[in-house]
């Protein structure tokens, strides 16, 4: 029987991929929902080519040129569409690709709907960890991990004890930037900020990895997927992107996952668990290769790490205001209207001025994300 998937935000970088994983095992999935911002050119020729029975579109003026291509195609628009989508059940599986803290309340839709998560979005578990932990206790709900870091340690740990574990070593190419002289860093430009090294990525995410805070979210999602302390969490700069991630042992040994850069690899992983399944993608040669090297991240140069680290330890609301402050600060960055340097800047600004709260529900959350977009922007 064929799986039956969800794929929210089927025209960004994590769900094209996954269709083009779901093209290459035509047996294995049926495609029911899938869902787009606004790009309704993209949309339209999935929808052709995956017939699913719905597809919801946020922008209202692309969800009407989204109906009128597909006719016969049930097209659902708005916020209001995406989270009736997000939360339905007929389906085996949804494949959380949408980017920043919208896809948060999403995955809890369908974490509330007894549907299993494949989570690209790490700010779910970065903005609500504890409430999304007890959410999947409740609903009996598995979250099969997307990022090809925690994708790496997933696949480590498989056969492992949890209580074996020393620490997770977290890989990171150290951006583009990994080698520029810290005093020019005020001066980056948003083009140069997007030639990443290795991975082809969104805008947002690319700008994560040049300020390294995406290996400081990963940290912090780490912590909830894995269910471990601040200090079993390790991140080590890793130029060639092959070793994704590390688990070192109890007794010293280390287990590696290793593959070429490529998001369709633990993309498939997590649709096809726990398979590994044949597929047509680049093999990996390390001969042709040569070597692997590594780097002790700069604290300094990269200092919203240490935020991060710092947000993780305090707990509470901490990293929501992290989260929202980084994604406002770099959407900021994108449209020219801040430099590179005021990024951590001002999410070190928004984390001592918010009101902490230990134990956020997902009204308090929300509230503090309104917050801290406000504070960001108007700064």
């Amino acid at each position: 029987m064929k799986k039956r998937l969800s794929i929210l935000g089927s025209t960004g970088s994590i769900g094209v991929n996954a269709l083009l994983v779901v093209a290459n095992l035509p047996d294995d999935f049926e495609v029911v929902y899938l869902s787009t911002n606004q790009n309704a050119e993209i949309l339209i020729q999935q929808a052709l080519k995956f017939k699913p029975k719905t597809v919801a579109v946020v922008n209202e003026e692309a969800a009407n040129k989204v109906k009128s291509a597909l006719p016969h195609t049930e097209v659902l628009s708005g916020r209001d569409g995406l989270l009736e989508l997000a939360g339905r059940d007929d389906v085996d599986l949804l494949l959380n690709g949408l980017v920043g803290s919208a896809g948060m309340e999403p995955t809890v839709c369908g974490i509330k709907a007894g549907v299993d998560i494949a989570l690209a979005n790490k700010e779910s578990l970065v903005m609500a960890g504890d409430y999304i932990e007890r959410l999947l206790a409740k609903h009996h709900v598995n979250l099969f991990p997307v990022d090809s870091e925690h994708s790496a340690v997933w696949q480590c740990l498989a056969g492992e004890e949890l209580s074996d574990v020393e620490r997770l070593i977290l890989t990171g190419s150290g951006g583009p930037f990994r080698t520029r002289d810290k005093t020019s860093f005020a001066s980056i430009t948003v083009e140069e900020a997007l030639n990443h090294p290795n991975w082809k990525m969104g805008r947002k995410i690319t700008i994560d990895s040049a300020t390294m805070m995406n290996k400081g979210l990963e940290v912090i999602e780490a912590r909830w997927l894995f269910h471990l302390g601040p200090d079993q969490l390790r991140i080590i700069v890793h130029p060639q992107s092959i070793i994704h991630s590390m688990v070192e042992f109890k007794d010293k040994s280390v287990k590696a996952q290793l593959g070429v850069p490529d998001m369709k690899i633990p993309i498939q992983y997590a649709l096809t668990w726990p398979r590994h399944k044949s597929a047509n993608w680049e093999s990996l040669d390390l001969v042709k290769l040569k070597q692997l090297t590594f780097e002790e991240p700069d604290f300094e140069k990269f200092p919203c790490i240490k935020l991060a680290f710092d947000a993780l330890a305090t707990g509470g609301t901490a990293a929501a205001v992290l989260n929202v402050a980084n994604e406002t600060a770099v959407y900021r960055f994108l449209d020219h209207a801040i430099s590179f340097t005021q990024i951590p800047q001002l999410i070190e600004s928004a984390l001592s001025a918010h009101e902490f709260i230990e134990h956020p529900n997902l009204d308090d959350i929300q509230a503090l994300e309104n917050w801290t977009q406000t504070y960001v922007n108007e700064a």
